[in-house]
C-alpha cells in the first residue's frame, strides 16, 4: 500500500504526464496542419491540371489558391523563385489566370498600391530599390533558382523593362494596365514592396 504522500506524488506525476502528452499531441497536430512549400510542391506534382475539366478543374485551382494563401511570406517567395507554378499557369485560360492572380494577392495589396502612390518620389524610388535588393538576396540564397549563391551575375527579380515601366508610369497605372501573365511575373517583387512599406523601415530615417 502507498501512503498518502506517495499516492499524491504518483497522481501528480500522472497528471503532468497527461498534460505533456496532450501538449505534444496538439503540437504535432498543428504542425501537420501547417502549410509549407513542400506540401504545395507535392500537391502540384500530384495533379495533372491540364487534364482536368469543369468542376474538378475549378476545385483543383481553388485548392492551389488556398494553399498558397496559407503559406508564410518566405515559403511563398521560395516557391515563386523555384518557378514551381509556371507549368500550371501556362495551362490556365485567360479567365483562370486573372482569377488566380487576384485570389493570391496578399491582404491589403490594393491599399498598398494607393499608399505607394501617395509617397514622395524619393521614397517611391527607395521602396523599389530596397525591394529589388532584397529579392536579389533571396534568389541568390534559394537553391531552386537558376543562380549561384553569391553570384554577382544573378538575373534581376523582374526584367529591366518591367522595372523601368513601374518607375516611369507609376505602380497603380502599371498594375491596372498589365495582363495576368505580367502580374504573375512581378508578383514576388510587388509583395516584397508591400512588405517593405508595412515594415515601417521606410520612415525610420527620414531626412530633416
Amino acid at each position: 500500500m502507498f501512503n498518502p504522500r506517495q499516492r499524491f506524488t504518483m497522481r501528480a506525476a500522472v497528471f503532468l504526464a497527461v498534460i505533456w502528452l496532450a501538449a505534444w499531441a496538439g503540437h504535432r497536430y498543428f504542425e501537420s496542419r501547417k502549410m509549407t512549400a513542400d506540401k504545395v510542391h507535392a500537391y502540384v506534382d500530384s495533379v495533372n491540371f491540364g487534364q482536368l475539366t469543369g468542376a474538378a478543374r475549378a476545385k483543383a485551382l481553388k485548392q492551389l489558391e488556398d494553399e498558397l494563401n496559407a503559406l508564410p511570406y518566405d515559403e511563398r517567395q521560395r516557391l515563386r523563385g523555384e518557378h514551381l507554378l509556371n507549368h500550371w499557369f501556362a495551362q490556365m485560360t485567360k479567365e483562370e489566370k486573372t482569377q488566380f492572380v487576384e485570389a493570391t494577392l496578399p491582404a491589403g495589396f490594393k491599399q498598398m498600391i494607393n499608399a505607394f502612390e501617395q509617397l514622395p518620389e524619393d521614397k517611391r524610388r527607395r521602396v523599389i530599390d530596397d525591394a529589388m535588393k532584397n529579392l536579389r538576396r533571396t534568389n541568390e540564397r534559394n537553391p531552386g533558382t537558376n543562380t549561384v549563391a553569391g553570384s554577382t551575375n544573378a538575373p534581376p527579380p523582374i526584367s529591366p523593362e518591367l522595372e523601368a515601366k513601374i518607375r516611369t508610369i507609376g505602380l497603380k497605372s502599371f498594375y491596372s494596365q498589365s495582363s495576368a501573365q505580367t502580374k504573375a511575373e512581378v508578383a514576388p517583387f510587388l509583395e516584397e514592396m508591400q512588405r517593405q512599406m508595412e515594415s515601417g523601415k521606410l520612415f525610420l530615417h527620414q531626412q530633416p
